[in-house]
């Protein structure tokens, strides 16, 4: 079949007069790979968006760079497992997985040419404009190249093991992502040998920005110099008695992807240590080189790493722009980044945190309120006496995290803690063990979830024994349960970054909801009956698709009907089609999808009454909310789950109810917002690409409008 006929415009109802061959078949699917593709193309989009913060617009170019590098070591990587398997399809689409990797290739090629170019003609001459420089080699004064000669004599000469390549030198392995010269060599060896080539590997531990001090004549006050322009530079001190004719920067792209068989290890931490010892050596996937590489020195490269021409990127600058996220932190100025601003801590949640939540429900929206009250309760928890077990799920929390500091010391002060750590959260997975082994030295009963289905649910519990009134202890005391669910990671540093919903919540049927799971957890009994909260794998695809069935219904009777889903991604095929049924039946359906969205909207006698957008901000939107208008008696369901396979049935969710009719048409208010932003929304087009809103002179995105109304700055 032809590739593109899944994203290419669709075709018309009725055949070209002209010709007599019918129109192409409409594929109902979007490919998931391409459409993340161009999620990235949206991320870099900011980096020339000139409304953003110049500072801020070079870190968007560095997250497009870093999304890259992970599409490369998962979805490429199990692109080329796919080929050489020889896998007949990849998706709904009905795409090979040899005519999708020729089609990732081109466009990967052409956005890495476009970070380039971003970088070169946009972002440099701006940066200049604000005296911030990268000052290249031909630029040096006599006191800059004295400098930086001592800099590379003293700092790098002695970490930086030059590898002459003959028989008894042979290739090297070239870790992941790391920074790596090639150098063409002439003249002979302290032994005489005829070398030819050498590899130089830059040890992770350099800066790859290097300050130039200010009291160097000819130096501004922000100045540096790339370590690869460094090394390039003075490469013939590495090789003493001979001449670096070239010296040529690369760097190597791997699969990242972890294999484990859980069915098979007796003990999965024991078996991710091993595995994750192995990360940076998976297969080659990419190879980027320096622009001006020679030919003949990139096919050796090539033929070393047993990549093709359809995996080497030439790149315009620096291998890793990713490394230029280290500038911002280095330049005190302040207006070329984003207003600094305080989250709001609720005045309700500015103290007793269990009278809080047995008053009523309180919903915490990061980043514009605090992540501090989930941490107070967790605190306020540890110290209680009587607070007898507190269980958590955690699935990215940092490598240092307070959270994982309450639980410690709630462990220590004798409460039974218990903690189901998901030791597969992708490229997480060393911290969580580290964190998995922190809580088993203080007694804390910890578990890894369920064997092939990973936990990814955000759930707390804490068990307080109290009377009636709430005052604590007593000999007819009972049991009360405080619960915490979330759509994002128990993580405060992405709790200022990401956006997200936390329910604060004393609500018995959904406490009891809550500990239902944490059951099938920890002892692997039956299946608990669920009252208020849906759970994957077992009910929330199919709640979902009920509720979705019910708008139809609803739509049938003529009564009110509305879905609008915000979600990362979706890409699940069943649900897909269950939008489709709606849209056909007359319910207006609107799609909030950060990333992936393998639907298509707008096409006639299918999709013509959805409509789908994508917010790209200062935020990273994260939220799953799922708004049904229930023929005038609204549901608000938030959920850690986006609409995936692999969330809908292969992993712990939760998705939990807003029953707080404040906080429900709060919510849903703030929806409606993100469907008349203009500012900073891409639409979604029938043939898979995006388009930005039609915006006014002036208008403010809703993440700075939601800062404005809750926080009061922007």
């Amino acid at each position: 079949m032809n590739l593109l006929a899944s994203d290419s415009p669709i075709a018309p109802d009725a055949p070209n007069a002209m010709t007599s061959s019918p129109p192409p078949v409409i594929q109902p699917f979007v490919n998931r790979e391409l459409s993340l593709l161009e999620f990235n193309r949206r991320v870099l989009e900011q980096a020339k968006d000139e409304t953003i913060p110049l500072l801020e617009r070079l870190k968007f170019l560095c997250i497009s760079c870093s999304n890259l590098d992970e599409f490369f070591e998962i979805r490429v990587a199990g692109l080329k497992q796919m080929i050489k398997l020889g896998t007949p399809l990849v998706g709904q689409d009905g795409v090979t997985p040899t005519e999708l990797f020729a089609e990732v290739s081109k466009r990967t090629h052409t956005l890495v040419d476009e970070q380039y170019r971003v970088l070169n003609e946009v972002l440099i001459p701006a940066l200049e404009q604000e005296k911030i420089r990268f000052v290249r080699r031909s630029a040096w004064s006599p006191e800059q190249d004295a400098w930086l000669r001592s800099y590379f004599q003293n700092e790098l000469l002695p970490v930086l093991s030059p590898l002459g390549l003959d028989p008894a030198h042979p290739f090297p392995r070239i870790l992941n992502k790391s920074l790596n010269f090639i150098v063409s060599l002439s003249g002979k060896d302290a032994f005489g040998r005829n070398i030819g080539y050498a590899i130089v590997q830059a040890p992770r531990a350099l800066p790859r920005l290097i300050r130039l001090p200010k009291d160097v004549s000819g130096t501004g006050p922000c100045d540096f110099v790339f370590l690869s322009s460094v090394i390039h530079a003075y490469a013939d001190e590495l090789f003493p008695g001979m001449q670096a004719n070239g010296c040529y920067q690369f760097r190597v792209t791997r699969n990242s992807d972890l294999l484990v068989d859980e069915s098979e290890a007796e003990d999965l931490l024991e078996a991710l240590e091993g595995e994750l010892s192995q990360r940076q050596w998976g297969d080659t996937v990419r190879l980027e080189v320096a622009h001006n590489c020679p030919e003949q020195m990139s096919l050796y490269l090539m033929e070393e790493l047993s990549l093709g021409p359809a995996d080497l990127y030439q790149c315009q600058g620096p291998v890793n722009l990713m490394r230029l996220m280290a500038l911002p932190d280095l330049i005190d100025r302040p207006e070329l980044k984003y207003t600094p601003f305080v989250p709001r801590v609720p005045k309700a949640l500015a103290g007793d945190m269990f009278a809080a939540m047995r008053k009523q429900d309180h919903l915490l929206q990061h980043p514009y309120d605090s992540f501090g009250p989930v941490l107070d309760l967790l605190r306020q928890a540890a110290k209680d006496p009587n607070v007898l077990a507190i269980k958590q799920t955690l699935y990215r929390t940092g490598a240092k995290s307070p959270v994982a500091e309450a639980l410690i010391q709630a462990a220590r002060a004798g409460k039974e803690v218990t903690v189901v750590v998901e030791l597969r959260a992708r490229f997480d997975e060393a911290d969580n063990i580290s964190l998995a082994e922190a809580l088993q030295e203080v007694g804390a009963h910890v578990v890894y979830g369920v064997v092939g289905y990973k936990t990814h649910a955000k759930m707390m519990l804490i068990v307080r024994r109290e009377d009636q009134t709430g005052t604590p202890g007593g000999s007819a005391g009972a049991l009360r349960h405080y619960a915490h669910l979330g759509t994002g990671n128990y993580h405060p540093k992405t709790a200022r970054l990401y956006t997200d919903y936390g329910l604060l919540t004393a609500d018995p049927a959904i406490c009891k909801d809550v500990h239902g799971v944490f059951l099938q957890l920890t002892s692997l009994g039956k299946v608990s009956k669920l009252h208020r909260l849906l759970q994957s794998p077992f009910t929330l695809a199919k709640g979902m698709r009920e509720r979705i069935e019910r708008e139809i219904a609803f739509a049938a009777k003529g009564k009110k009907t509305h879905i609008i889903a915000k979600m990362n991604a979706l890409v699940e095929p069943e649900m897909i089609q269950a939008l489709y049924q709606a849209s056909q039946a007359g319910v207006q359906v609107d799609l909030i999808v950060r990333s992936m969205c393998s639907l298509r909207p707008g096409v006639p006698g299918l999709s013509e009454n959805i409509r789908v957008r994508s917010i790209v901000g200062r935020f990273l939107e994260h939220p799953r909310v799922y708004y049904f208008a229930n023929g005038g008696e609204p549901e608000l369901w938030l959920s850690s789950a986006d609409w995936m396979e692999r969330n809908l049935f292969r992993r712990v969710e939760v998705a939990f109810p807003v029953l707080d009719k404040k906080i429900r048409e709060r919510v849903i208010e703030q929806l409606h917002a993100y469907l008349e932003d203009t500012a900073s929304s891409w639409l979604l087009q029938p043939d898979g690409s995006y388009l930005r809103a039609p915006s006014e002179p002036g208008a403010k995105g809703v993440q700075i409008k939601l800062l404005e109304e809750i926080v009061g700055s922007a």
